[in-house]
């Protein structure tokens, strides 16, 4: 009899999911995000500057399978680990990740977890030590990433 799924860890690529998932228990699950799974919209400027330039995220179409499978598989837990790249970008994926999961029915907790090499020490280490998310480096990326569509957005208007 196949032991139950009780645990998700998600990654951001299919061959660190492969590489992690020979390191931890089998009970656990590991699924990779391919990167980014949300974005302002391509066509709109997707910035409410009368709302405190509050972003408006969308699923791309390319992400919304990837999207519904990690849905479906944190669904039959009640732990997902969020275990993108320890920087910036991978700080705002770990966000965009719960922002989608966290609505799902039932109960899990969310945990962000870290590591800076793809060994089984360091992944074990890390899952021993989970945190929370870094709302500072969400939040630097998001000014980041708002500060190029308001530039980029306009400035390519003028130049077409």
């Amino acid at each position: 009899m196949a032991k139950k799924i009780t645990s998700l860890i998600i990654v951001e690529s299919p061959a660190k999911a492969k590489k992690i998932a020979s390191y931890v228990a089998s009970d656990t699950m590991v699924m990779a995000s391919v990167g980014h799974i949300r974005d302002l919209p391509k066509f709109v400027l997707g910035v409410n500057i009368s709302q405190n330039y509050a972003p408006n995220y969308e699923i791309p179409k390319d992400k919304k399978k990837i999207v519904d499978d990690l849905r479906k598989a944190a669904a039959k837990v009640s732990t997902v680990y969020l275990a993108s790249d320890p920087d910036r970008e991978g700080e705002s994926i770990a966000w965009h990740l719960y922002e989608v999961l966290k609505d799902l029915p039932g109960e899990r907790k969310f945990y962000r977890i870290r590591y800076n090499e793809i060994t089984k020490t360091a992944v074990q280490a890390a899952l021993a030590k989970p945190s929370e998310i870094d709302q500072d480096l969400v939040d630097a990326q998001q000014a980041r990433r708002v500060i190029d569509r308001l530039s980029g957005f306009r400035l390519s208007k003028l130049i077409a």
